[in-house]
């Protein structure tokens, strides 16, 4: 199950109170004022864990609270603190505020940490307020209350290479060719309705991340479709991979859709435009591949190269992984790298 999205409430724990007491000893009638202080509360920590991958465990608890200072007692002493409540979230979390939409903060690194809401301080016992003129004060200070707030947690995906193309231009059947990754394949549009990701393995001591994206639509860019929420997991990706169905056996024109996702990629974000990419030709075991093919190069013009596959036969793909872990070396993104295999 892939959950990239979450609402939930998080408190702070609220300070503790402090107290009125006077020290009361046997040979001591007159003693001072001794109310301890009152703890602070815990607060509330995001912390980034690259273990983790969804937000699927916020789909079951969506309240989170941290524990509350402790009253102050007699004889000076302070109540105990309460501890800080840390939750855990993977890598490309994104925070933003319920209210208004803004964005807060964004979690990218293993270990990354913030503080999304405070614990409240703990209030002052009677000690704190003799003065000359007060020798015994009778009172005391209650904790402040800690913040709370609802936060809208978003995740994109961290990956190397995205595969964006069309419904049913083969991306998933590629990914679960060069990767573990086993994504529902079957032959009607839409058969992929959330990211998946795979590990490709380039045979020559390296790896990287690929992710398959749900198939993108003419107006993906305004949010057709569920546009948005495909097209943010491939903001991060240093490569995209444009999968164009050369056969025509759906009735497009292959030319046309590789100008469509050129075209819906740039209205989403002009950056997204000039990120690296290069063009797989797919389904190259069909009939009518061949002449489609020449086509397709001739629009995508001699400056970019066009890889002719085929996810079902194997065809080219070897060639096409090679060229895609070349793109992600050039690269001088850092959001992702490729990952060096341990050969001890």
């Amino acid at each position: 199950m892939f959950i990239d999205t979450a609402k939930i409430n998080i408190k702070g724990g609220d300070g503790g109170n402090g107290i009125v007491a006077f020290q009361r000893e046997k040979y001591v009638p007159f003693g001072g004022p001794s109310g301890g202080d009152g703890g602070d509360g815990g607060s509330v920590v995001l912390l980034c864990d690259k273990s983790l991958r969804t937000l699927v465990d916020f789909r079951y608890k969506t309240h989170f609270k941290a524990p509350r200072g402790m009253h102050g007692q007699g004889d000076n002493k302070s109540g105990k603190s309460g501890d800080d409540l840390v939750v855990r979230v993977p890598p490309g979390t994104i925070v933003r505020d319920a209210e208004t939409g803004n964005m807060l903060w964004e979690l990218t690194n293993d270990s990354d940490s913030v503080i999304v809401a405070k614990g409240g301080k703990g209030g002052r016992g009677n000690a704190r307020f003799a003065t000359p003129t007060n020798q015994a004060p009778r009172y005391s200070e209650s904790g402040k209350p800690a913040e709370e707030r609802w936060i809208y947690l978003e995740l994109k995906l961290l990956a190397d290479a995205g595969l964006v193309g069309l419904p049913n231009a083969g991306k998933s059947t590629l990914l679960s060719r060069v990767s573990a990754a086993r994504p529902k394949i079957a032959d009607y549009p839409f058969t992929t309705l959330e990211p998946n990701l795979g590990v490709v393995d380039l045979k020559d001591g390296k790896s990287f991340v690929l992710v398959d994206i749900p198939g993108l639509i003419e107006g993906a860019h305004a949010g057709k479709g569920l546009g948005h929420e495909f097209l943010r997991h491939i903001e991060r990706t240093k490569v995209l991979v444009l999968l164009v169905d050369v056969s025509g056996f759906e009735g497009r024109a292959p030319v046309d859709d590789y100008r469509t996702l050129r075209s819906e990629l740039e209205l989403y974000d002009p950056a997204l435009a000039e990120r690296p990419f290069v063009v797989a030709a797919n389904k190259m075991d069909l009939p009518e591949s061949g002449p489609n093919l020449e086509k397709l190069r001739s629009a995508v013009g001699g400056d970019v190269e066009v890889y002719p596959i085929s996810a079902v036969t194997g065809h080219g793909i070897q060639d096409l992984m090679r060229a895609i872990g070349r793109r992600i070396e050039a690269t001088e993104d850092n959001t992702t790298t490729i990952i060096a295999k341990n050969t001890t």
